[in-house]
């Protein structure tokens, strides 16, 4: 019974750089099994369902350390954040010419 620990990222419809939660989430001991009849997928792993929100990675961590399971921490990737302005399409020294 392994778990993964993560930050989900953002998706496309959030703007800003808001908290968001660590989750815990299982990992499938399972592959899924396909219906023969429909083609739907199904599995008996009914932990692969559950998903923990945590504050912060410390207690993710200390809450898988305190119930005996094995875990895989995922750190986020940190983006960078680039000021802009509209005055930087005009300053002098511009690598390419100004066109409309």
């Amino acid at each position: 019974m392994a778990a993964r620990i993560y930050k989900p990222a953002r998706n496309a419809m959030q703007q800003g750089m808001a908290a968001r939660p660590w989750v815990l989430e299982y990992e499938p001991e399972k592959p899924l099994l396909i219906e023969p009849l429909m083609g739907w997928t199904s599995s008996a792993d009914t932990k692969s369902q559950v998903r923990l929100p945590f504050a912060t990675k410390e207690e993710a961590v200390a809450f898988a350390v305190r119930h005996g399971i094995a875990f895989r921490l995922e750190e986020p990737q940190e983006t960078a954040l680039r000021p802009k302005s509209y005055a930087e399409n005009f300053k002098f020294g511009r690598p390419d010419r100004w066109t409309h």
